[in-house]
């Protein structure tokens, strides 16, 4: 069994182990998403925050939670829907988001997905990503990474794009009223003007086409959460890229997510003022 904390990091084996952990527990979650969203059986509720949420999310989250349990019991998970189960001091811990997108689930739009992260924690050190699944069911694709295995879509090998100038480059700018707060929207227009393409993919989607080479910069929304971000950032990471915050933090704990090829990050960064943090 992985997870006992001897060694620094676990080994590939046993990353190997819990990433099939992962995709059993994204197909429970495929198993109680797609159906409702397929027949429109559910009813919609707000968040404090305004931000949609359904009997689907929550019940997806508990169904997981529960499989883990019987999985990996030792494992503490941080959800979305219900928030910190605490582990027995392993190392390891899930970070769930249940539906990333639900306010296009609600609206009958399949670009939503399940996303699944695992951290561990070595001795003494921080967490850091060790595996990570994405399932967008809906539009019947799979994405995953394990640290230092590479990242995958569908079985086929991600590699980031090697664009190397903004004129060139597909980016992908969510707007958000966060962005606006912060003064940062008529720079934001200025990345989309100086592209040879803009589109708004929103949520998991565009940090997964980064990572498989189609989209060459994604701007996420201001006010993600580590649930959001976690697996996407291992997806990019591992397929060669980048992912940081608005001041190029390399994170998933911010609440702002921008993820890239790498040869473009420190421009978009620049464009957005923040500075390449130096290097520890």
């Amino acid at each position: 069994m992985s997870g006992t904390g001897s060694a620094p990091f676990p080994s590939s084996d046993q990353l190997a182990d819990e990433l099939a952990v992962a995709f059993e527990l994204a197909d429970v979650a495929d198993a109680c998403t797609l159906e409702p969203f397929m027949d429109r059986a559910f009813d919609v509720e707000r968040k404090a925050d305004a931000s949609e949420v359904t009997a689907v999310d929550r019940g997806t989250e508990a169904a997981i939670a529960d499989r883990l349990r019987r999985l990996r019991p030792e494992h503490a998970l941080f959800g979305e829907e219900h928030g910190e189960r605490a582990g027995t001091g392993t190392g390891w811990r899930w970070i769930v988001d249940p539906i990333d997108g639900t306010s296009g689930y609600v609206r009958g739009i399949p670009v939503w997905a399940t996303l699944l992260a695992l951290t561990y924690a070595p001795p003494s050190r921080p967490p850091q990503l060790a595996a990570a699944v994405v399932s967008a069911p809906a539009l019947g694709r799979r994405w995953w990474a394990t640290a230092g295995g590479g990242a995958f879509a569908d079985g086929r090998a991600c590699r980031v794009s090697d664009v190397g100038e903004l004129a060139d480059a597909q980016v992908s700018i969510t707007f958000s009223a966060g962005w606006q707060e912060l003064g940062l929207v008529p720079a934001l227009n200025a990345i989309i003007g100086g592209a040879r393409r803009a589109r708004g993919m929103g949520d998991f989607w565009q940090h997964c086409l980064v990572a498989e080479g189609a989209m060459d910069v994604a701007v996420d929304a201001v006010g993600v959460a580590p649930y959001d971000i976690a697996a996407v950032r291992l997806l990019v990471e591992e397929a060669g890229g980048r992912l940081t915050d608005r001041h190029g933090v390399a994170t998933h704990d911010s609440d702002t997510a921008i993820s890239s090829n790498g040869v473009l990050h420190d421009e978009i960064l620049r464009r957005l003022g923040a500075e390449r943090p130096p290097v520890s």
